[in-house]
């Protein structure tokens, strides 16, 4: 029997997807002629240090920090997904925006959306300011409001879309286009967690640097910490090399393995994910207890149509506001069967924060307008 809760196409309206995305999450990185072995799928090096041939003679790598073979193999094949020449893999997400950030001086100037992930607010607020970097937030989803946030000084823009967890969507293209109109060598940082590589490109739009924290949907079994970033200018690939090796902040063998393991199945992973998340939310707003349900595949949300401009799909991220006061969110929250309540987003499992238990620091790290709750969908 049909459900009354008809489903639309997935495809309908959205970019068109980008071609031989699965073939390339299987192969690209993964060449068996690369290993004496000829192993078709690439062992985890847990050697720290690599003999060399003779003083300043090596096979490529000489300490594990500065290269190894197995992370080597993660970041041609995110680079490959991102339409990128190169992908460095970071300890977290945080430490891809700090390795980004190092890019910048004391009196350099950041413009950062003023709805992100609490973690990055955070570090902008707490330690970027503290180092000397002048940061200032600004809506961009209005480009008038970015326009006017830009600064002689301004070095770096950060935009997350869709935004955690109001859902936000940031034309990018229109972003990066002012920015660099201002000044061209600004660079433009996409913060791709919500989307993946599978609905969003963030370079071929524009941007000068798209990142991940991949413990989300890139590696997408919640079991590896990790972030992602890749480029295509050669200047930032210069920087970021330099950077990663020199901070340090980089992954170990053993969870380049786990998120290269988890692309393989991504593209099967987020239409799954758009399916589930399409279906809840529209059972949410067909029903008369829920206030307003957010999710950028609906067409109520108020930038759908950009959203089907720029992405080739929707993530399985959901925010919806219940109808009533405090205790009628925490007694649906109390009687959940299925969702689990996490603090963190771990999308393997479903996912509902209590606020009622978070307390203001809790409401601080997930940056949470009051009234709304987020649900993850598997």
């Amino acid at each position: 029997m049909a459900s009354k809760h008809q489903q639309n196409d997935l495809s309908t309206g959205f970019r068109v997807q980008f071609k031989s995305f699965a073939t390339e999450a299987i192969h690209v990185g993964q060449e068996p002629e690369q290993w004496k072995s000829m192993a078709v799928v690439p062992p985890i090096s847990l050697s720290t240090t690599f003999k060399q041939y003779g003083p300043g003679d090596h096979a490529g790598f000489e300490y594990s920090r500065s290269g190894n073979p197995t992370r080597n193999c993660l970041e041609k094949a995110v680079a490959a997904l991102d339409g990128a020449k190169y992908c460095f893999a970071l300890a977290s997400g945080l430490a891809a925006t700090m390795t980004i950030t190092h890019m910048l001086k004391a009196g350099d100037g950041i413009v950062c959306m003023n709805d992100v992930y609490g973690g990055t607010n955070r570090y902008f607020r707490k330690i970027a300011a503290e180092l000397g970097l002048d940061v200032s937030f600004a809506d961009c989803t209005k480009i008038e409001l970015l326009q006017a946030a830009l600064k002689p000084n301004t070095k770096l823009v950060w935009i997350e879309t869709p935004t955690n967890p109001t859902m936000k969507v940031v034309d990018i293209q229109a972003c990066a286009e002012v920015v660099h109109q201002h000044n061209k060598d600004t660079v433009v940082v996409v913060d791709n967690t919500f989307m993946s590589a599978y609905f969003q490109r963030p370079l071929a739009l524009g941007a000068d640097i798209c990142m991940y924290s991949a413990t989300k949907y890139m590696n997408g079994h919640s079991d590896v910490v990790m972030g992602l970033v890749s480029v295509n200018r050669e200047d930032l690939y210069d920087r970021l090399k330099f950077l990663q090796n020199a901070l340090g902040a980089v992954p170990s063998p053993f969870d380049c393995y786990l998120c290269n393991r988890g692309l393989k199945t991504l593209h099967l992973r987020m239409r799954q994910h758009f399916k589930n998340a399409l279906a809840v939310a529209q059972f949410l707003e067909a029903d008369p207890r829920v206030d307003r349900v957010i999710f950028p595949g609906l067409p109520s949300h108020p930038q759908h149509e950009l959203m089907k401009r720029q992405c080739t799909g929707c993530p399985g991220m959901i925010t919806f506001y219940i109808k009533g006061k405090l205790e009628n969110a925490s007694t649906f929250l109390s009687n959940l069967k299925v969702i689990t309540e996490l603090r963190r987003s771990h999308l393997i499992h479903n996912i509902m924060p209590r606020r009622s238990l978070l307390g203001s620091s809790g409401y601080a790290s997930y940056t949470i307008v009051a009234g709304t709750i987020l649900e993850r969908t598997v």
